[in-house]
């Protein structure tokens, strides 16, 4: 019992951080119906650009993680305004290659600014929570506050904001939207400033928790479509309960069997929910 709790906390860790992931995959998805494949990649050089915040400025990694989220924001309105903006009315498959084109250019961008080395993001939260056999490092303890915060404010701006209420009107029509004034441009621009801004907050914890590295973008992304599809695509609840599935089914996987089939574990489950509930978990049907 003690293991299986264990293994269930590490796993809402890493879920957590996938959720993250997710979060701006779905409201890309849902909103502008972009399947944007770069997202792994400004995840990286999100935990790229904090490590070298780090080290330049000399501030810890609470400190430099704001930073790089403003930087990601910023990238997000760049890669909106100049790669998709131009074919937001041509054909999905022009956006589609856009995108796989996207994920080469920041990923050799990332080579070109911070190397081709690993590098792990140092952080203050060395301490451990010891709740009788059960042991939580405290940078993971960390690490899921953090993300549940993220989480928590992209969800109330989402609900309760004036700008929200616009982005959730050009998801649901984006014609009738038009017709009531709302100004798609600035929508698209600020769904993709959020979306980065919430991949750069992911790449840094996932280089805190692991290492940042070239090539781990790759297997971010996967996870967080896999997060959306089991979740149900454009569905924010849905993101959030399939990132914490994800994490928690990979880890017990990982402890109970082997940490080679983690992966192989968790697209199964994936796969079992889309067969018996092809729209995903928090989606209705129709």
């Amino acid at each position: 019992m003690t293991e299986l709790i264990q293994q269930v906390l590490n796993g809402l860790v890493v879920g957590s951080v996938y959720t993250l992931i997710a979060l701006g995959l779905t409201i890309i998805f849902g909103i502008l119906g972009i399947a944007h494949f770069a997202h792994g990649s400004v995840a990286m050089f999100g935990g790229y650009l904090t490590y070298w915040l780090m080290q330049t400025l000399g501030v810890n990694m609470l400190a430099a993680m704001p930073l790089a989220m403003v930087a990601g924001a910023a990238l997000g309105v760049l890669i909106e305004r100049l790669a998709y903006h131009p074919v937001r009315n041509d054909a999905p498959i022009n956006a589609f290659i856009i995108a796989l084109g996207l994920t080469m250019l920041i990923e050799k961008l990332n080579l070109l600014m911070f190397g081709p080395d690993q590098v792990i993001v140092p952080s203050p939260f060395g301490d451990v929570f010891e709740f009788g056999d059960v042991v939580i490092p405290e940078l993971r303890a960390y690490v899921f506050i953090i993300a549940v915060v993220l989480v928590v404010a992209m969800t109330l701006f989402i609900n309760k904001s004036w700008m929200g209420s616009a982005i959730r009107a050009v998801a649901q029509n984006r014609p009738a939207a038009i017709l009531m004034g709302v100004n798609v441009n600035r929508v698209s621009m600020i769904v993709f400033a959020l979306s980065s801004a919430l991949a750069v907050a992911a790449g840094a914890l996932v280089g805190a928790l692991f290492a940042v590295a070239p090539g781990v973008s790759g297997g971010l992304v996967i996870k967080g479509f896999a997060v959306l599809i089991l979740g149900g695509l454009g569905s924010i609840p849905g993101a959030i309960v399939g990132g914490l599935i994800l994490g928690v089914s990979e880890s017990l996987s990982a402890g109970f069997l082997s940490s080679a089939y983690k992966d192989v574990i968790s697209f199964v489950i994936m796969i079992g929910v889309l067969l018996l509930r092809p729209e995903g978990l928090m989606r209705k049907k129709g």
